[in-house]
């Protein structure tokens, strides 16, 4: 157990019975924020809200400084943490973007993983049983920025964007719309020809794989994809 904003809830409702469970909030190793080759390493069980108040955060990487801001509220940004966060890999999480966009490497006791390879599918990862997040490493952007439609009462992202500039090379991170984060790759390659919103005019993000449920339906869900994207883009400038 990390910060208990999933696991504690997911106990509550006897979804899980475990016979024991292992609270790693008191590994100090585990803890940090430091500026490394460039881009910044972050501890799993570092919290969202010292992710937001971080001064080497604004200076390395501010828009991962506005993405930690939203996330949930006061309560859940002291205790939820980066590692629990990706860990669990909700659907709906904003950590999960913020790896993609950013080019995360994200460190185990056992390994290294790239962004694009840990993320596997509806609360799914690379993570192997006997395996737990050390840390994560993020590439520092020439320039970025996060938008996302909030869920009114979760805060959770209904949709959300995450846009980033590496260079020439755009990357457009996309959660809460689908089973898992994913990029949004003709979105990316229409940017990288010409970075402005409306590059994104004639785009249409595909609804087959997109979810539906009580809160917004997948073609919904795909329109917020695209106006958050923009938004993000907007944003940059």
């Amino acid at each position: 157990m990390a910060g208990g904003q999933t696991y504690i809830p997911t106990l509550k409702q006897r979804l899980a019975q475990p016979s024991v469970v292992i609270d790693i909030g008191g590994i100090n190793e585990l803890k940090g924020i430091k500026e490394e080759a460039g881009g910044l390493t972050i501890g799993a069980m570092t919290r969202h809200a010292e992710v937001a108040n971080s001064d080497v955060v604004k200076r390395t990487i501010p828009s991962l400084v506005g993405m930690a801001e939203v996330i949930g509220d006061p309560q859940v940004r002291n205790r939820g943490t980066l590692g629990g966060s990706i860990a669990n890999n909700d659907p709906a999480a904003d950590y999960p973007g913020a790896l993609l966009a950013l080019k995360a490497t994200v460190r185990t006791n056992k390994r290294e993983i790239a962004a694009d390879d840990f993320l596997t599918g509806m609360f799914e990862t690379a993570l192997e049983e006997d395996e737990i997040i050390k840390e994560v490493h993020f590439q520092k952007p020439d320039q970025g920025a996060y938008e996302k439609f909030r869920n009114p009462a979760s805060r959770y992202a209904i949709a959300g964007a995450y846009v980033t500039k590496f260079g020439g090379e755009v990357r457009v991170a996309v959660t809460g719309a689908g089973p898992c984060a994913f990029r949004w790759t003709e979105a990316e390659n229409a940017l990288a020809s010409n970075f402005s919103a409306d590059a994104l005019a004639s785009l249409s993000l595909p609804t087959d794989d997109l979810n539906a449920d009580i809160h917004a339906s997948a073609d919904y869900r795909a329109h917020l994809v695209k106006v958050m994207t923009k938004r993000a883009v907007q944003a940059i400038g």
